[in-house]
Formats: structure tokens, sequence, C-alpha cells
């Protein structure tokens, strides 16, 4: 099942999320006594997470329950300003009250196969599955990316394998446009979720997405149709200008 809303601008679609955040938050601290999150990198959700430090949210959301993962990361040490997990750490992390435990960042210092590999290790001691288990992929309670211009998503980027990778939960892949090397969450992982959000904000991809929302299914080209949960609900948050043309 998916779902689209449209917001005036992006001020009103980041409050939107902050309050989507609490109540996935809220929702699944209450039934299962933690909340499993993928963050997104990028610009977009920044506005987000710094709404969550406010005392409205910071009271709201139980912290100590809560577990954060990244969609994918940028093979850079922790500390570099081009680091996913720096800017959640900037924004969001180091204002709330969640333990350092908690916190599940991709290793992009290492080796970026080996990142790989340790981050699916993560994955599955966390959520309790033997490798070999493929059916078995983890069910994060929500799952936030963006799209890029490209009609990227996470480090799914046009033409690579890893679109349409079915065994691995996490991969590394060497991104040729950006001459860099990426670690990313594959469809598997993605597909599992309980929730899987989009943000996109920007007049700037206003063209791509109606070709993601409406075009032929293209994948290869563009990255951003590969995300269908399969047993999970799909929702795009969209601001006016990105939401022009559809």
């Amino acid at each position: 099942m998916s779902e689209l809303k449209v917001y005036p601008d992006a001020k009103g679609l980041a409050q939107a999320a902050a309050e989507h955040f609490a109540a996935r938050a809220e929702a699944a601290v209450a039934s299962r006594g933690r909340f499993a999150v993928a963050l997104s990198g990028g610009s977009t959700p920044r506005a987000t997470y710094a709404l969550l430090t406010n005392p409205e949210f910071v009271t709201r959301v139980n912290w100590p329950r809560v577990h954060v993962f990244w969609g994918d990361e940028r093979c850079v040490p922790p500390g570099h300003p081009d680091s996913n997990y720096s800017m959640a750490r900037q924004t969001v992390l180091d204002h709330v009250p969640i333990p350092a435990e908690n916190i599940h960042r991709v290793r992009g210092e290492i080796d970026p196969e080996r990142a790989a590999d340790g981050y699916e290790r993560t994955l599955r001691d966390f959520f309790a599955t033997r490798p070999g288990e493929t059916e078995a992929a983890p069910r994060f309670d929500l799952i936030l990316l963006g799209m890029g211009g490209d009609g990227h998503t996470a480090s799914l980027f046009p033409g690579t394998a890893a679109i349409h990778e079915e065994t691995r939960w996490v991969v590394a892949h060497f991104v040729d446009k950006l001459n860099a090397w990426r670690v990313t969450l594959t469809p598997v992982v993605i597909n599992a979720a309980a929730q899987v959000t989009f943000l996109v904000v920007g007049a700037g991809k206003a063209e791509q997405l109606r070709e993601v929302l409406t075009g032929p299914l293209q994948p290869d080209l563009l990255p951003s149709q590969i995300v269908k949960p399969a047993d999970g609900h799909l929702l795009w948050l969209l601001d006016a200008a990105a939401a022009a043309h559809l």
C-alpha cells in the first residue's frame, strides 16, 4: 500500500515528518518494546532531525527504546562532513537521551567490503537472524529515504547491480558518477520494512519524481522505483515544489 502527501513548503514537510517519526516510535515501543529506524542522509532530512530535538519530541519519543541505523553511508571517517552518521549526530543524536549502544553506524572509515559485511552482521545480531535466512529479512519499523535528482535512493544509483540484489542485506559498491565508494542497504531490507517513507523537496526533483511515480517501471534508470514494501506501507512526503508535475 502506498500513500502520497503534499505540503506547501519544506518547513511544513519537515514538521509532518517529525510527527510521523514520533508516531511510529510510539506505536512500535507500545507494541514491541523498541523502535528500529534507518535514517536517511542528504540535505532534506536535516530540518526533520533538528525538529526532533524540540522539547515536544524529546519528551514524546521514548529515546532509550530507539535504535538508530542508516540506509546508506559514504565511505569516510565518522567525523567527516560528508558522513551521514556525522550529520545525524550533529542534528539530533547529540541532543536527545538515546544511549550510545543504541546507535548502530556503518564503519565508513574501513575497507568498504568489510564495512558492508560488518553492517550485515550488525543487522543479523540485532534482528536475531542467522546467515542464509534470506526469507527472514530484518523488519524495520521505519526506513527514511530521500530521492536524488537522478532518481536514486539510499546509495542505489542508476545502473548499479545493487538495485537487483536478492540475497545480501548490505552491499558496498563503487559509484562511477561520484568516483566514490558507498555502503547501502539493499532492496531485500528496504522492502521488508513495516514503513518506508520518502522525503522529497524542491522543484529540481519534480520532473524525475513524476517519472518515478507515474512513468514506466525502469528501476535501472530510476532506482527509487524498486522500493515496494512487500508487507508494509510506502509513504511519500512531498513539498508543493517537488509535486508540481504530478
